[in-house]
């Protein structure tokens, strides 16, 4: 049955954003919960164009998703903003809502940690965290919530061990700062969050334990990244971008359409046969 809300139309908003899988997802949400006249687009979008994009939506707009580089942009031009998002000053989901005010929200945190909790993670003693960008603050967020010791971050530079710490003390984590040279240290943790562009982690591969824990890969493309293959031959846990990608878009279907539950599955589905046919 279609949907009668005059709120049906939202988009995902990036520079580049040719990549981006959310329209299929979001597609496939609302074939699968029966919101025929709904409608999802793509749009680049940068920071300067930003505020004239989103002053220019009329009332049919029902959300927006954000990827790089918006997920800051955005606050300024909110009414409201989670205490999730606020946690990390990244949003990655506005919501309109029926008295014409924006409010924003960021779903890869607990996207991650319905991801992890998928593949039997709730509770973890320590983990380490490759690299020191965007969402490696959203891991130390998600962390917060389910490690109970120490975090070990793996980085590159000075500055950015002190930004992983900055952010450690903002979200109540204990994070301990490795030099980049050392990272082979973390494959030994029971749970590791890889945030790093692809080929980062390349040279890690001969050094995964023979008995390893858990790896959060967060890309999905390209897919097995080096590291992740040679976690799966040692038999070791893995959760990888697509999954994080659908969980955290779960949560905005539901929050932009009202539904819920969303169709994980269905949406997954789409996701890996969009990514096959690449």
């Amino acid at each position: 049955m279609a949907s009668t809300d005059p709120r049906n139309r939202a988009a995902v908003l990036g520079s580049p954003i040719a990549h981006s899988l959310s329209p299929v997802l979001h597609r496939a949400a609302y074939a699968e919960l029966g919101l025929g006249d709904w409608s999802y687009d793509r749009f680049d979008v940068d920071e300067a164009a930003l505020p004239g994009f989103v002053d220019g939506l009329d009332s049919s707009w029902a959300g927006l998703s954000l990827t790089m580089p918006l997920k800051r942009a955005i606050i300024p031009l909110l009414d409201s903003v989670s205490e999730t998002a606020a946690s990390v000053e990244a949003v990655n989901t506005v919501v309109f809502t029926d008295d014409g005010r924006r409010t924003g929200d960021n779903t890869d945190i607990p996207g991650m940690i319905a991801a992890l909790r998928e593949r039997g993670v709730e509770k973890t003693e320590s983990a380490a965290v490759l690299g020191a960008g965007a969402t490696a603050s959203s891991a130390l967020a998600a962390l917060s919530q389910i490690c109970t010791g120490p975090v070990t971050a793996y980085v590159r530079s000075r500055e950015r061990g002190d930004e992983m710490r900055g952010w450690g003390e903002r979200l109540g984590v204990d994070v301990r700062i490795a030099d980049w040279a050392e990272a082979e240290q973390a494959l030994h943790a029971p749970l590791i969050i890889a945030t790093t562009p692809a080929g980062a982690t390349d040279g890690l591969t001969d050094a995964v334990p023979d008995r390893p824990g858990t790896l959060f890969d967060v890309l999905y493309e390209p897919w097995p990244t080096g590291l992740a293959s040679a976690w799966a031959a040692r038999d070791g846990a893995i959760v990888g971008g697509l999954d994080l990608l659908v969980h955290q878009a779960v949560l905005q279907v539901e929050q932009m359409t009202g539904r819920a539950p969303a169709p994980l599955a269905a949406m997954r589905r789409a996701g890996e046969q969009a990514l096959a046919a690449r």
